[in-house]
């Protein structure tokens, strides 16, 4: 499914997209490029069929010389950063993610202020409120923070290196804290959950009683174009999230109708769930997957004037027809 033809977008500056290859990246990069928005994406290595005159290959960010790449940029969008670990050892050790998320953020807004950007869009983390919401009370801008684990406490990180270099007003900066994201091209546990699905293997998720906000790729480009232009963000931590929640049971329902297969959920007890998770080292996964956690978008929403393009159901049958299409090659 692709998008309807949107608009040109108010903005007229030349953008540099970090993380210019990666999910919201390339999304987000493809975008500009329609507009016919001057932009140049930095990644750390080259990629297979991308344009020279639209990226930048800097190596370890760490160590990169952004001096170079901030001539004549009027906006930045940093996406890179580290998220995923594929150990709970990992996910424990923070110097990984104070490297990538607090340390480059730091490097590239010095360089920022020294070439005289204007808007800075740092891209956040709901984890940064915490892991879960009680029903009925989702995550707000203003709430307090209560980050759990090594990515959620860097990225909080980053979000203060953001303010403090935008300090006397040199540089305009808006945080989005974003939920998981999802389209085609996703990776992680929402391609493994995709993947179980499509193979209809039968899955213990039926009769959860959760809600989860999530975020379609097109919405979350769509609020970017907006903080790269609205002013009223300026200053603004906000979350951003598709227009409705839905529970766990009902998300695989709606991938299988989408993928064109039978969906084969029983129920499991929560708490055997939970035990039989915490005896496998995935704790945090069923977390995710049993619990609630919704997001309230309405104070971006209204001061950006934003409406997400894409409905949940919109965003879910694109991700099942990318995967189809995958999986037809």
């Amino acid at each position: 499914m692709s998008a309807a033809p949107s608009p040109a977008l108010p903005y007229t500056g030349r953008v540099l997209v970090t993380g210019a290859d990666g999910f919201i990246g390339k999304a987000l990069c493809a975008r500009l490029a329609a507009a016919g928005i001057d932009h140049v994406g930095a990644v750390r290595a080259p990629r297979p069929g991308g344009s020279a005159r639209e990226l930048a290959v800097l190596g370890d960010f760490a160590a990169a010389d952004w001096t170079s790449v901030l001539h004549g940029v009027d906006a930045i969008v940093h996406l890179a950063g580290r998220a995923h670990v594929a150990t709970a050892r990992e996910a424990s050790d923070p110097t990984p993610f104070v490297v990538a998320n607090v340390h480059v953020t730091r490097r590239l807004l010095d360089a920022a202020v020294r070439a005289g950007v204007r808007r800075v869009v740092l891209a956040s983390t709901i984890k940064v409120y915490g892991e879960a919401t009680p029903p009925g009370r989702p995550f707000r801008a203003g709430d307090p923070t209560a980050p759990h684990d090594a990515y959620a406490h860097s990225k909080a990180g980053a979000e203060h290196v953001l303010w403090h270099a935008c300090r006397g007003g040199a540089i305009e900066g808006i945080a989005l804290r974003l939920p998981l994201t999802y389209g085609p091209g996703v990776k992680g546990n929402f391609a493994r959950l995709l993947d179980a699905v499509a193979a209809e293997r039968r899955l213990p998720l039926g009769g959860i009683d959760n809600r989860r906000t999530l975020l379609y790729v097109g919405n979350a480009v769509s609020a970017i174009e907006s903080a790269l232009a609205a002013p009223a963000l300026a200053g603004e931590t906000l979350p951003v999230a598709d227009g409705e929640s839905l529970s766990t049971s009902e998300l695989v329902l709606s991938l299988a109708r989408e993928l064109g297969v039978a969906a084969h959920l029983f129920h499991l007890p929560a708490v055997v769930m939970r035990a039989g998770g915490m005896l496998a080292g995935k704790r945090a996964s069923l977390a995710r997957l049993l619990g609630t956690l919704e997001v309230d978008a309405g104070r971006f929403r209204d001061l950006a004037r934003w409406t997400p393009p894409f409905t949940v159901d919109q965003g879910l049958a694109a991700t099942a027809a990318w995967w189809k299409l995958r999986h037809s090659l």
